[in-house]
């Protein structure tokens, strides 16, 4: 196996990579609160794992990869030690008018949609919080038998105090926290900053289960520590997230892991990309600079050009993003497979100068996924290479990272034109309601022509797959 070097939030440092198991690797991966549309700061993330995915199958590695879905739990304010408010997906569910599960699935069938837009590997499983509240209500138990866990008006907390390695994670101090922080005042608990376990649900809370506590719902914190020792058991080697997920929900899942389990490291890597700008700005609504995938795609943008802009700078980069940036990647992508394009001669290996770029690409991706280095000398490598070598280095070593298709179908100007007629049609069908018709249309483009149609506020938009 290659070395790889990854930089560990845990210490701080970056870190010679060492798995638990030769040869193969197990990454929990932060995944969404599917109570809305995913947006491209969600995206720079997951895509942030998927990276790190292909990277260590391109080095050898067997990998496994688990994606959680958010699907109750996740409050409203979630930047303090024990998030307040109320639950995101039943506020969305009030404000729609439907039952809660159903905006769950209804945004969890659309995260998937975007990921397979976007070229994401299907994870090997997406747990939901939903299908584990028995392990979750157990962990709680686990935490009170073991004196870190105490219930109090049909809730249970954690003693936050009484794990001396609290901000280990995060290099927050106790004492700074208290200082600091905005914490709603809650009698119930012994400390301010004690966070929950399972919260009690009163008549307005749409999603609650039994327990021996009463009804109640579980703490987000929670979900995560018992779905990974579900599927991993106590131990497992990579877990990743944004920058926002340090604290305070990373630093309590370690808190929740090591007081379950004799004090023993749960993760023995912790990962985090940094916040996504747009335009140099926070993304807000308010701002008008906030997008969903969807909202890129009704403006023309292609999966495979959001994917290549959300992936060209580090990880541990505050990056920018914005239209120029999705133009440059259009322009490189289309640099990329002209040159693929340009020999359809196979060989079986590169030799000479291409063969040395190609271990300077490696080494670059392996050194903490150095993704800005790595494509210096994919670009150099297309200028100094025979069309051969420069075809065998593109499908064997860029792909399998970048996806970005190298062998996308091109519509002939026929086909767009038949495509946008059907389209029309499929409209005017909408606009009558024959949704029998709509469907027809819908199918037919996808069968002849692999085109997705997707349909929003502002009207109909198509891509190729």
């Amino acid at each position: 196996m290659a070395d790889i070097f990854l930089h560990n939030t845990l210490t701080g440092q970056k870190e010679e990579f060492k798995p638990i198991q030769d040869g193969k690797v197990t990454i929990y991966s932060c995944g969404p609160t599917v109570y809305d549309y995913a947006h491209i700061g969600n995206f720079r993330s997951f895509l942030f794992s998927d990276l790190l995915t292909r990277t260590l199958q391109y080095a050898g590695y067997d990998v496994t990869k688990v994606m959680n879905i958010t699907d109750v739990g996740h409050l409203t304010n979630d930047d303090s030690v024990d998030n307040q408010g109320e639950d995101k997906i039943a506020k969305k569910a009030k404000a729609e008018k439907i039952d809660p599960f159903e905006i769950a699935r209804k945004y969890e069938e659309a995260f998937l949609e975007d990921a397979e837009v976007l070229r994401m590997q299907p994870a090997d499983s997406y747990p939901r919080a939903t299908d584990h509240i028995q392990e979750q209500i157990e962990l709680a138990q686990k935490l009170i038998d073991e004196g870190y866990g105490y219930v109090s008006g049909g809730s249970v907390y954690f003693r936050t105090a009484k794990f001396e390695k609290y901000g280990q994670l995060s290099k927050n101090k106790l004492e700074d926290l208290k200082a600091g922080a905005r914490i709603e005042v809650n009698s119930e608990k012994e400390d301010p900053l004690d966070f929950a376990l399972w919260k009690k649900a009163d008549k307005n809370h749409l999603m609650q289960w039994d327990s021996p506590w009463g009804k109640g719902f579980p703490g987000w914190h929670i979900e995560c520590s018992a779905m990974s020792r579900k599927i991993f058991g106590d131990h497992f080697d990579i877990h990743t997230g944004g920058e926002d997920n340090i604290f305070p929900h990373h630093e309590c899942e370690i808190a929740q892991n090591e007081c379950s389990n004799g004090g023993k490291k749960s993760v023995n890597y912790w990962l985090h990309v940094k916040h996504l700008l747009v335009d140099g700005k926070k993304m807000s609504k308010s701002a008008g600079n906030f997008y969903t995938i969807r909202d890129l795609l009704k403006k023309g943008w292609k999966g495979e050009e959001i994917r290549f802009t959300l992936l060209k700078s580090h990880y541990k980069t505050e990056f920018s993003f914005s239209e120029d940036r999705l133009e440059e990647s259009r322009k490189n992508i289309q640099k990329i497979r002209e040159a693929y394009d340009a020999s359809a001669e196979s060989i079986q290996s590169i030799y000479g100068v291409v063969y040395d770029k190609s271990l300077e690409y490696k080494q670059a991706l392996f050194d903490d996924l150095n993704v800005p280095s790595a494509l210096a000398f994919v670009y150099e490598i297309i200028e100094i290479g025979s069309e051969s070598e420069v075809r065998y280095f593109l499908e064997n070593d860029f792909e399998p990272i970048f996806a970005v298709g190298l062998e996308q179908e091109k519509l002939s100007e026929d086909k767009t034109t038949e495509i946008e007629a059907l389209i029309q049609v499929r409209q005017t069908a909408r606009e009558a309601k024959d949704w029998v018709k709509t469907d027809q249309i819908r199918d037919e483009l996808l069968e002849k022509f692999n085109v997705e149609v997707r349909d929003g506020p502002d009207g109909q938009s198509w891509h190729v797959k």
